[in-house]
């Protein structure tokens, strides 16, 4: 199974792939200039990388509770279900973005935002929630040789 992990955000969206072995990687954000741009390019990436279910990052409130942009995702969410006729599953992403940063250059940090690695890295932050939650940790059996 192919995991697509996904950041959305207004100007770019971060984007991670994983499977079934637990491990998500961040893989280049899409920085199209136009949401119609990047709804496209994102469409190609689930077809490249034959996507099986996508995870999208779920902006709770800090208290817990889906405010306008949990709302608005709610919203993607659907639309994205209905594009690629996938399961679609939302995943709380409080924080994500400050674990993203960590270790960072900060005098570099405007810089890279805009080139959507931090969008990139917290897409992979939500991904392995995910795949944390789905396959646990130590219950991954290897493939036999």
């Amino acid at each position: 199974m192919r995991f697509l992990g996904i950041d959305y955000g207004t100007r770019r969206i971060g984007l991670a792939i994983g499977d079934e072995l637990g491990v998500a990687t961040p893989i280049p954000a899409l920085v199209e200039p136009d949401l119609a741009a990047r709804r496209l390019a994102l469409a190609a990436v689930v077809k490249q990388r034959r996507i099986d279910e996508i995870v999208i990052g779920y902006p709770l409130n800090m208290d817990g509770t889906a405010g306008y942009k949990a709302k608005e995702t709610d919203v993607v969410a659907e639309q994205l279900r209905a594009e690629f006729g996938l399961p679609v599953h939302l995943v709380d992403e409080r924080l994500t973005s400050h674990i993203a940063e960590q270790g960072m250059n900060q005098k570099q940090l405007r810089e890279i935002r805009a080139k959507g690695i931090v969008d990139s890295r917290a897409a992979a932050v939500i991904l392995q929630d995910y795949l944390d939650q789905r396959f646990p940790p130590g219950l991954v059996q290897p493939p036999e040789a």
